[in-house]
This record gives C-alpha cells, structure tokens and sequence, in this order.
C-alpha cells in the first residue's frame, strides 16, 4: 500500500473494517483495538491517524510502534489467543503511519486485560466497539454459535404439537426431502438433528413444533408480529408466538393477500407484474425466522406500510456479514439445524442463496432493489418499495428468461442502472455488484460482446450504456441518442459555466468536473478551442483555458 491508498483510506472514514488510532495509542489500547476487528469482520487499523481523519504519525519515542515485527511482537503479547497481524509501514506526508491487518478468525479473542470487544455499528451509523455479552463470549469460544441446539430440559418429545410435525412431513413430501414424509416423531428429530443423543427436546425443535404455550413458557424473547398500516390507520396488529412452520405460512399468505399486480402485454403474452414477487416474500421471511437471534427479545416483524414492505428481525448480521458483502459472502447461516430444517422442506433457497434471488427477483419486475441501509448491530431491517415498475425492462426480462437467456444478479442490475441514470463505471458496477473494479469491469465488456452495452472513453473515465439494438428492443430507439449524446452536451456546459465563474480552467479541472480521463479533458477543452468557444493560454502543463471572447 502506498501513500495515495492510504490517502484514500483515511478519505473514506471509519467502518465496520476500518479503524484509526492515534500514534500516541497506549500498547492496552491497541491491543483492545486489535480484538474488536479480529472478533468481527477482520479489516485495517491504521496508526497514527486520529478518529477525525487527522495524521499525527508514529511518535519517534515509539520504538515499538516503529518497525513492524516489534508492532506484531506487541500485539502478540497483549491479546489471547494470540492475534497475528500484519503491519506495513507507510510513510504519509512526512508522518509514519501504520497499517495493520487484522484478520477475522473462528476463535474469540481477548486482551491480556480480560477484555472481550467486537465491532459494531451504533444507533448514529457510527462504528464503535462494544463489549461481548457472556452469551457471545462463549458461543464463540465453545464454536457452538447454533443456538437452536441447546437443550431444554424440561421438555420431551411427547410435549411437541403432533400437527407442526405433520406440516412438516407435508412441506417434505410436496417439494422437500421427501425422506422426512416417512419418518416417526423421533426419528424426524434425530434425521433433522433437533434433539440430542438422549432424545431431550432442543430449542430448535421447540420453535419449529412446539406449543404457542410451550414456547412463551421456555422462549419468551420469541415473538412473531405482522403490521398493516395505511397512514396513521392501523388495518392489522398481530404479535404471537406462533412456530416457524406455521408462522412462515401465514406470514406470506397475509402479504401475498395485500400484493396486487399488474399485467404487461409482451406480443402473444401476458407478463404479471406483482408489487413484489412470491419469491422475494418466502425468501425474506425465511430468512428472517431463520437467522434471527433467538436471544434477543423482541419480534420478528413484517410490515406493510403505503408501497413498502419491510421485514426486520432482532440481532445484528451474523458474523462475517455485512450490507457491503451480502451478496457475494459465503452463506453464514446464524442457527444452522433451524436453517437445514427449513431447506429440507422446501421453503427456502438450498443453496444458501436465498438472498440472491431476492434481489434478482425484485430487479427483475423492473421494481427496485431491497434496501438493508436501516440494519444496525441490534437489528436487521429489508426494506422493499413495490414501484413503480419499468414494465419495459420487466418485459424484456421476461422474454429473455422464456427464449433460455440466463440473466445474472448483475445483468439485472446493470440494466437498471443504465436505464434510470443512462450509464454505468466500472466503479458504480464494482459498488453494485459487491466486487473489484477489475471484475466489474469485466463483467460489464461481457455485457458489450453480449449487444446490450456499448462503451465510450479512456480505460479510467469509460463509461457504458444501453446499445442501440437493446433501445430498439425496448421500444425506445430515441432513448439511444439521448444516453449517447448527453455527455458531451453536459461537460461542454458545465466547462463553459466554470470558466466564467472562475475565468479559466485546466486540464486537470475539466477532468475532475466531468469524471472522466485527463486525455479525454484534454481533447474535449481542445475541442472546444477549434470551434472558439475557447481560447488556450499557457504551454503543455501550464496550459489553461478560457472564453474565447475573453
């Protein structure tokens, strides 16, 4: 890392795998620093940089700060286990700065203080570190993070309702494991391992089969809620205990009843348009019944409100996951036995992508992606706003998928990027996508060799839009010169205003105002010149521009 990236780093602020240390940092307070990312995320920590971005550097008395295998040795003496970074030592306008990676492992670690610390986003979106709760301290320690396999034991068997077991035989044998069908009570327990080797009943089964009664008893922090709210009118308000079968069927029968669609007429078809798709909703209460912290007090809540659906549940991301990885993480699944039960009937995703096909098929109606921006450590909040739907775009969808095209995740998005802000970067595609610049960037020249982009300008400033033939396809053809056109017209206006605010400008300026290449500034300002409406003054790198009439 040089020092423009680390410039960079410090630009972009603190963040769930970002932290910034002062250079002055007593050895407890880096080490307590180094536990918080490592029982998280992992991530960076930069030393010698303040909390408000300010570079102080490594002071010359710290000697163990200074050279990186007496800053790894330091940590290393200060933190069980033992949490092995990697410092580099980068040296930033005239400051030593520190940047330390600090890896996310499957222990939970501690400084030699006794201090259990993770990262956390507060109520303001605000990272901050937080002390572990004994619970977490010793999932963690104990590997056992599946908390639906603890035991209760005050239950048996025999307290379980016999009619959740049989919904969940019938869930199998219509598009389940249809093993399951024909298994007795204890042997669907055992085979879904939801009780242990002496048949004692655990919370897992508790909340898939257990009592409404049962569970209040033995699992009070659960509770299951549905709003319907039109304005201030209140048209449901429901809170139980209902179990997770039973809860995930009704949950999606009173949305699926307040999801009105629309239809699309595509040539011969008809193509329905809901506000959101059936998919979208089993996968989002799913999830939400599945992953939740069922030590957490509090309900899992659905709720409509005008055109948005939204679905939250208590606890935080599991660990590894967050809004920037989503999409692209490895699935890390909160309480496993809960998840594996609920794949094994068929109602979610088997693959653990579940999430994916949220997007995917919300994008696909031509209606907007899931926003999880209001999720915090205490919650996790998807947020989903019915319209209105770009109805073209879903049509061609539609077709696409009908004549065997495969359309990813992030052909969908691009698609929809580029039809409401006319193009895409490399950069937005990578922030889309939840990938690097260079696999975004590839994706999007696939995109090109496929005819639905075309590409304009310099490597660094290039940018994509929709194709003609693409424009054509979606009733559109007018479309195509405008999204082709409008960059010129716009960087030439926005020049043009600069120079009379400020009586010139430079390549350097064109360049930052537009967002594209010096060298394609640099033949837009010359340009510009040939046709007088500018005047260049000053040789190669002092050249500057202004109002030819100037």
């Amino acid at each position: 890392m040089d020092a423009d990236s680390v410039l960079s780093l410090i630009a972009a602020g603190e963040s769930l795998v970002v932290e910034f240390k002062s250079g002055g940092t007593d050895q407890d307070e880096l080490a307590a620093a180094v536990v918080c990312l490592a029982n998280g995320a992992g991530g960076r920590l930069l030393l010698g940089v303040t909390d408000n971005g300010r570079i102080d550097g490594i002071p010359p008395n710290k000697l163990d700060y200074a050279d990186p295998h007496r800053l790894a040795a330091t940590v290393a003496s200060r933190t069980m286990p033992t949490v092995m970074i990697t410092p580099q030592m980068v040296e930033v306008d005239d400051s030593l700065v520190a940047i330390i990676e600090v890896p996310a492992t499957d222990h939970v670690h501690a400084t030699t203080k006794g201090r259990y610390l993770r990262r956390a986003i507060n109520v303001k979106g605000e990272p901050q570190c937080l002390p572990m709760s004994p619970h977490e301290v010793l999932a963690r320690a104990s590997g056992a993070v599946d908390y639906s396999l603890r035991v209760v034991p005050e239950l048996s068997i025999q307290d379980l309702d016999a009619a959740e077991l049989a919904r969940m035989r019938g869930l199998a044998r219509q598009g389940g494991d249809s093993v399951l069908a024909s298994l007795s009570d204890n042997e669907l327990l055992r085979a879904l391992r939801l009780v242990d080797d002496d048949d004692q009943v655990t919370v897992g089964s508790l909340l898939l089969f257990g009592t409404s009664e049962a569970i209040a008893r033995h699992l009070p922090a659960y509770e299951i809620g549905f709003q319907d709210l039109a304005g201030s009118e209140i048209r449901a308000n429901e809170i139980d205990r209902t179990p997770l079968l039973r809860a995930m069927e009704r949950l999606v029968d009173r949305i699926d009843a307040r999801n009105p669609q629309e239809d699309v007429e595509l040539g011969l078809f008809r193509i329905p348009l809901p506000r959101w798709a059936h998919a979208t909703i089993r996968e989002l209460v799913a999830n939400a019944l599945v992953h939740r912290d069922y030590t957490q007090f509090g309900p899992t809540l659905v709720r409509l409100e005008d055109d948005v659906l939204s679905v939250s549940n208590p606890g935080g991301f599991p660990r590894g996951v967050t809004i920037d990885n989503l999409l692209t993480t490895i699935p890390r699944p909160r309480n496993p036995a809960l998840a594996d039960a609920f794949k094994r009937t068929g109602l979610v995703d088997r693959i653990g992508r579940g999430i994916n096909r949220v997007f995917e098929e919300q994008l696909a109606l031509g209606r907007p992606a899931p926003d999880y921006s209001r999720s915090s450590d205490g919650s996790v909040v998807a947020r989903i706003r019915s319209g209105p739907a770009d109805a073209e775009l879903a049509g061609y969808v539609a077709q696409a998928r009908r004549s065997g095209i495969e359309m990813t995740l992030a052909d969908l998005f691009t698609l929809h990027e580029v039809r409401t802000e006319r193009r895409i970067t490399a950069a937005r595609a990578a922030e889309l996508f939840q990938m690097d610049q260079a696999s975004a960037r590839t994706t999007l020249n696939e995109l090109v060799e496929r005819g639905m982009l075309e590409s304009r300008g310099e490597t660094t400033g290039r940018t994509y839009h929709m194709s003609a033939g693409l424009y054509r396809q979606l009733g559109e053809p007018e479309q195509y010169v405008r999204a082709k056109g409008f960059d010129e017209i716009q960087q030439r206006e926005m020049i043009r205003t600069f120079v009379e605010r400020h009586g010139s400008i430079s390549r350097h300026q064109a360049s930052e105002l537009c967002q594209v290449a010096p060298l394609q500034a640099g033949r837009l300002l010359r340009k510009m010149r040939d046709e007088d409406e500018l005047r260049m003054t000053g040789e190669r790198r002092g050249a500057r521009y202004v109002l030819a009439s100037g």
